[in-house]
């Protein structure tokens, strides 16, 4: 256990506490570390938003790490899907159960350790040591496109479109029953390890829902957004009615012989004139077999 002391002018929110102690961190590593449960303050464990004052000691589980030591290792014996290249940036096809990115160094088996791998230039690029070029983040039980830079000048041209609202992103979700409704503009805050609709404190978020077939007991939904909230679309769909099949978190019943969540990044339309077609990805065969086992 790693004990910290809060140094006067460093009073306020344990997370900025933190940032204080550990700079070159990042505001993710230290979420994360609040989130999985790994600070305590005054003995109890710390929530993103709890106040500390000068002399109270933060305890942690682990310390975060920083710099070089958090950036993605190559590991060539990796193979993902790739939809498109290009000189500035690459498309991945990531399956369900690989993570976006590495939660703490040396972790293998990521998209952006796979990115590292082929790409190397990736590596170095991002806001986060982690990100390996990585211009936005799936869930690790999502599949679909994730788009990564190669160069810097595409890593801040496609993040500011995508903090801008200028991507539009399609899922395909197999729900339980169907929504209640074409659209959710329910704000949403993050609780640990989900995230909750709350009209106080929450953040502006916006679903679109389209029924595109359905039984009597799921729906295949087309879910389209330009917001990027943490996960807004499986927040949004338990909040109308209509929770992802699998997704216990939120309140999804498990499919039988079916492991898992399904939820598919099938389309993202980029804001870039140079490309002729949406990037796409199509769906694999584990969501098609839970289409069928529901009889859709």
């Amino acid at each position: 256990m790693t004990k910290v002391t809060v140094q006067p002018g460093q009073e306020g929110r344990v997370d900025k506490a933190l940032a204080a102690h550990y700079p070159d961190a990042g505001r993710r590593q230290l979420a994360e570390l609040i989130d999985a449960g790994a600070v305590r303050v005054r003995g109890k464990r710390a929530k993103k938003g709890d106040r500390v004052s000068a002399g109270d000691v933060i305890e942690l589980e682990r310390e975060p790490v920083s710099g070089d030591a958090l950036r993605p290792l190559p590991d060539p014996s990796l193979a993902l899907p790739v939809l498109l290249e290009r000189p500035d940036f690459v498309v991945l096809d990531k399956p369900a159960g690989i993570p976006s990115q590495p939660l703490r160094a040396g972790e293998l088996g990521t998209a952006a350790i796979f990115l590292a791998a082929r790409y190397p230039e990736c590596a170095a690029i991002g806001d986060d040591p982690r990100d390996g070029g990585l211009v936005h983040r799936l869930d690790i039980g999502t599949s679909g496109v994730l788009i990564a830079a190669r160069t810097p000048d595409a890593y801040r041209r496609l993040r500011d479109a995508f903090g801008t609202g200028q991507v539009e992103k399609h899922y395909l979700a197999l729900v339980d029953g169907r929504p209640v409704s074409r659209e959710s503009d329910a704000p949403l805050v993050q609780r640990g390890n989900h995230v909750a609709v709350d009209h106080t404190d929450g953040l502006a978020a916006y679903t679109q829902f389209i029924v595109e077939r359905a039984s009597a007991s799921h729906a295949l939904v087309r879910c389209i957004a330009r917001t990027g909230r943490m996960h807004q679309v499986r927040a949004h769909l338990a909040h109308v009615g209509a929770p992802i099949t699998g997704d216990a978190l939120y309140g999804g019943a498990a499919l039988p012989g079916h492991a898992g969540f399904y939820l598919h990044a099938s389309r993202v339309v980029l804001p870039d004139a140079t490309i002729d077609a949406a990037l796409e990805a199509p769906l694999p065969e584990r969501f098609t077999a839970a289409l069928a086992a529901v009889g859709l």
